[in-house]
């Protein structure tokens, strides 16, 4: 079996292939609507076509997306390789996504879903001037994901793999988050995840328990996920409990940087103070920073405070990605 630093792969990623619909409202638009602010709601595509009916004026921007996906783009960005994993349908928002993810440098040759199964998945991301982001997806075909979809050849080649939360909120493609775990194991292949949302650890809390324990090495969550996964208020005190099932993990907590937690050993990195416009993406970029800095021989504290610096960056731009390479910082912040 080839040794993990030796492996041509850097993460292989696996989540809900959306094409994000970005959008700058006022608070009286989420309020009109009756949408639970600051987190993300599953609806129709009727739902979701009123919402955009009602933003006909509004200036929207398309990115290719989803939570992972995410990740995966801000670690090609740092300079590092990756594989993405998601269903999208032979629609143009579909082809929109293949093409988009092409062209940052991540690989991605999931086949297509026929057009009649469904269209590509839309996340309508609503960000109020606060910089709070609110979500309304339409899985589309992203939730006929299987594990028949995952490319085991790329898979046993990669140094990890990276799973979303989401994948828990459908019978498929939780079953394709739990065979992708099953594999990396089987293959040698490092297994992280993200929580990705609190509405899923409020629902799911004892399954992502098992998961850690049973396959990851490396896991993240938020502030507000952590204390509600453990029902306490110190994040310190979360990360330390963490810290009792899987060997490493990180806990975000806006401008105040994060906490990590490797071997039992709880370090505060701090974060970079900005001035942030819209939340959206800000964890998946420091996934991806993060991720990027473990498979390159840098300490957890230090790909923290690679992640927490691709974090900052985000917020500062509406949308959940920055547009450029960003390896020619990664010296100058890591030092």
């Amino acid at each position: 079996m080839t040794k993990n630093s030796e492996k041509s792969i850097d993460v292989f990623g696996v989540g809900n292939a959306l094409v994000d619909i970005l959008a700058l409202v006022e608070d009286d638009f989420i309020k009109k609507h009756g949408i639970k602010r600051g987190g993300m709601t599953l609806v129709d595509a009727q739902y979701q076509g009123s919402l955009l009916h009602d933003l006909e004026k509004t200036d929207l921007k398309l990115r290719s997306g989803g939570s992972a996906a995410n990740s995966i783009i801000a670690i090609a960005q740092s300079g590092g390789t990756a594989f993405y994993t998601g269903k999208v349908s032979s629609d143009t928002n579909g082809e929109f996504y293949r093409q988009d993810l092409l062209e940052v440098g991540v690989e991605f040759d999931v086949t297509p879903a026929p057009s009649s199964d469904g269209p590509t998945g839309t996340s309508l991301v609503l960000t109020t001037p606060d910089a709070e982001r609110t979500m309304c997806t339409n899985l589309g075909v992203s939730s006929a994901l299987t594990p028949t979809d995952i490319n085991l050849e790329k898979l046993s080649c990669s140094k990890y793999s990276y799973s979303e939360g989401y994948l828990w909120s459908g019978e498929k493609t939780r079953a394709t988050c739990i065979e992708t775990m099953e594999q990396s194991k089987r293959h040698g292949v490092l297994v992280s995840f993200t929580f990705s949302d609190k509405f899923l650890v409020d629902g799911f809390a004892d399954d992502f328990r098992k998961l850690i324990t049973d396959y990851c090495d490396l896991v993240f969550c938020n502030a507000d996920e952590a204390r509600a996964f453990f029902g306490i208020e110190s994040l310190e005190d979360c990360a330390a409990k963490l810290g009792e099932s899987v060997e490493t993990a990180f806990i975000t907590d806006g401008p105040n940087g994060c906490w990590v937690v490797q071997n039992k050993v709880v370090t505060h990195v701090t974060g970079f103070p900005v001035k942030a416009i819209d939340t959206v993406g800000a964890g998946d970029a420091f996934a991806g920073g993060v991720l990027f800095g473990i498979t390159h021989g840098y300490s957890p504290t230090q790909a923290a405070r690679w992640g927490n610096y691709l974090g900052s960056e985000v917020v500062q731009i509406q949308g959940p990605r920055l547009e450029n390479s960003q390896a020619r910082r990664v010296q100058e912040i890591i030092g």
